[in-house]
């Protein structure tokens, strides 16, 4: 329902992503790892459109994304969580959900995103930069579904994030994929969220993918030396 092929992504002549192929079935939750500076975010912020493609194909449910822009690619059922959170500090809660209402026929922010993040009720009225670092990530998140995707990303949802707050994150993201019934790529760093919540783990190492295996055949040691400096 998700398909890169042959996809690069460079900066100037420095290609970052190369020649890489990834399909993501329904429902799925992929985990894409690596050290820093391997590709994941420039991976994730072309898929939204953030980076230009220089080659290669992005498809969603069989629609070719790779010549749209972000808000285009939202409103093709692309939802995006990016590094650092990005929420607007000085807005309101709700007013931050109501960001990702944009391309959506309503200005009205559905229930289901409170009955998630219940959080974000008792806070609506408070400032998003008022919020600890793990409701920022909530409230990251519920604006991105607010748009009602069918393939959400996340780019490094545990950084800057307490470990029990973790364990809570991992949980909602896979009760969001029951609920919403929506599939999920997420780029991350700590091996123990990823086979927490990952049915896939990948590991791409100079913008090319070296490792790719289900859930429960991981072979935890050996992802791990590609993780480790």
């Amino acid at each position: 329902m998700f398909e890169l092929s042959d996809y690069h992504v460079a900066y100037g002549q420095s290609e970052v992503i190369s020649n890489m192929n990834l399909s993501l079935k329904p429902k799925e939750i992929v985990a894409v790892m690596g050290r820093n500076g391997m590709g994941k975010t420039t991976l994730m912020k072309s898929m939204i459109g953030m980076i230009p493609t220089r080659s290669g194909s992005l498809k969603l449910e069989g629609k070719e994304l790779s010549g749209m822009k972000s808000h285009e690619r939202v409103k093709s059922g692309l939802g995006f969580v990016p590094q650092g959170r990005m929420i607007f500090s000085t807005m309101t809660v709700q007013e931050n959900i109501e960001t990702g209402l944009t391309c959506r026929k309503t200005n009205k922010v559905p229930s289901d995103l409170y009955s998630l993040f219940p959080v974000l009720l008792e806070m609506r009225h408070r400032r998003g930069g008022n919020l600890s670092g793990g409701q920022q990530q909530q409230l990251a998140i519920a604006r991105a579904l607010a748009s009602e995707p069918n393939v959400l990303l996340l780019d490094e949802p545990t950084e800057g994030i307490q470990p029990s707050i973790i364990k809570e994150m991992a949980q909602t993201l896979k009760e969001i994929r029951s609920l919403r019934n929506l599939s999920i790529i997420v780029s991350e760093q700590v091996l123990s969220f990823a086979l927490d919540i990952a049915d896939r783990i990948i590991v791409i190492e100079k913008g090319k993918i070296v490792h790719d295996e289900p859930r429960e055949a991981v072979d935890e040691e050996k992802v791990a030396t590609y993780l480790s400096v």
